[in-house]
């Protein structure tokens, strides 16, 4: 039985994740809606209810735009993590030109 309010999509987007205070740790959102993500990631030792701060990467033609989260990890498997975000997102935003 689903239990999302919102629908995912399927993506593949670079997305870093680090505890507050910790180092960043490059993984890859698998799919996202408004309220959460799954991604894979590597054993990291996070246990449901572990706060984090996300650092999604989109490029945008030759722009990596950077939106900054904070979520919730809801769960872990052999796959990844589902989390849920939090609040809404941080006006400030971080362009990187491409080339």
């Amino acid at each position: 039985m689903e239990r999302r309010l919102l629908a995912r999509n399927k993506v593949s987007t670079v997305v870093y994740l680090s505890v507050p205070g910790g180092r960043f740790h490059r993984c890859r959102a698998k799919n996202l809606s408004a309220m959460g993500v799954f991604l894979e990631i590597k054993a990291m030792g996070l246990p449901a209810g572990t706060v984090v701060n996300l650092v999604f990467a989109v490029t945008l033609g030759s722009t990596i735009r950077l939106h900054r989260r904070r979520a919730i990890v809801t769960h872990i498997n052999d796959r990844g993590a589902g989390l849920l975000m939090q609040g809404r997102p941080r006006s400030s935003r971080k362009e990187v030109a491409g080339g």
